[in-house]
């Protein structure tokens, strides 16, 4: 009897064990913090210790279950926040919060709080999304590459990766009822690897994105960054639609890989005005040793109105230019040397003439700024 009863302890424990082993949960994230030198702020220079330099600053959670048959349960809880002054960036989980189940030969489908096409198929391909940083997104973020906003009340499908073609889709929900088509958003993608090659394609729609709603967006990249107040746009609570889509490729070749992007995004109001900026970016990095890498990125960006201005001009445009070197002192932990500098020349229909980096919150008191941060990275 002493030994049956044994026998099933050991058997009990063992499925436990198993049990057990199929499901986890990770904890992980990423400090970084720096010193940040910043030209052109209301005629004088700024000093800042600032957060998020190169990545932003972030911590979550990340659950697997393995149900049997490769399909799997999945969810991630991510926050983003604010090193130098330990404040969120925003709600809770105000990056990423998203539930949903993945298989090996069907894909994943997931949902709640998520980031769209873009970020998953034209942002791997950039500075921004790789090496470079939040001051090298395209003007004040106008594509989104650099994740300024997340989608919610979405449901995303992401597929298996098929000979090295990929694809997904996304569509956020305005969860309003008088309103099913307003501050609702959808999005699709693709993408193909082969060896050394990188390919992606993508394209984001925003219908009525509203600051203070429950729909797919609250606020919107260029709405905040650019504002009522010079005429380029209605704010918040009057866009009536925003467009971004972009492709690229980069290609990898030992320690050297290389990438050129083209972007365009759109927004238009309910008042008939409308601006539509044009991003071309081609950036390289070469890792010098196991340890030190090199970086440098181009990006030219122009901007269209609806109306013309008393000039009868039209050719607002931006150039921007970005220098990195990084330093790994540790498989997770590393530091940085980063300068970027941004000229704009021109105006367009709607007098654009503002210069200013997604991130710094400093926009230029003349057409040109420039910024050099250092600090230190670490990823857990």
């Amino acid at each position: 009897m002493k030994k049956s009863l044994a026998i099933a302890a050991a058997v009990a424990a063992t499925f436990a064990s198993a049990s057990y082993a199929q499901s986890s949960v990770t904890l992980y994230g990423i400090v970084d913090a720096g010193f940040t030198y910043t030209t052109n702020v209301n005629n004088n220079a700024n000093y800042a210790l600032t957060s998020g330099n190169i990545q932003a600053s972030r911590w979550g959670l990340r659950g697997v279950e393995d149900l049997g048959g490769g399909l799997k349960t999945i969810f991630t809880l991510e926050s983003g926040f604010n090193v130098a002054n330990g404040q969120q960036n925003g709600g809770l989980f105000n990056r990423q919060s998203f539930v949903g189940l993945t298989h090996q030969n069907y894909g994943t489908l997931t949902f709640g709080r998520q980031f769209d096409s873009m970020i998953d198929y034209i942002s791997p391909l950039t500075a921004v999304g790789t090496w470079g940083g939040t001051y090298t997104a395209h003007l004040m973020d106008n594509d989104d590459l650099n994740g300024t906003f997340s989608l919610n009340n979405s449901v995303k499908y992401a597929s298996p990766n098929l000979s090295g073609f990929q694809f997904g889709g996304l569509y956020a929900f305005s969860n309003n009822a008088n309103g099913f088509a307003v501050n609702r958003a959808y999005s699709a993608g693709m993408s193909y690897a082969f060896e050394g090659l990188r390919l992606g394609a993508a394209y984001t729609q925003i219908s009525g994105a509203d600051a203070g709603g429950t729909g797919a967006v609250q606020g919107a990249p260029l709405v905040s960054a650019f504002g009522a107040g010079n005429g380029v746009i209605g704010g918040v609570g009057v866009n009536n639609r925003q467009r971004n889509w972009g492709a690229g490729a980069s290609y990898t070749y030992g320690p050297v890989i290389g990438g050129v992007v083209f972007t365009q995004s759109r927004l238009s109001d309910s008042f008939g005005h409308a601006v539509r900026f044009n991003n071309i970016e081609a950036n390289a990095r070469y890792n010098l040793t196991p340890a030190l890498g090199i970086g440098a990125m181009y990006t030219y960006t122009n901007a269209n109105g609806s109306m013309l201005d008393a000039n009868g001009s039209n050719s607002a445009h931006w150039h921007q230019f970005a220098l990195q070197a990084d330093y790994a002192l540790s498989k997770r932990t590393d530091v940085y040397l980063e300068g970027v500098g941004m000229w704009g020349a021109g105006e367009n229909a709607v007098g654009i003439t503002q210069v200013g980096y997604q991130g710094s919150n400093n926009f230029s008191s003349s057409k040109n700024q420039g910024i050099v941060t250092t600090g230190i990275r670490h990823r857990f």
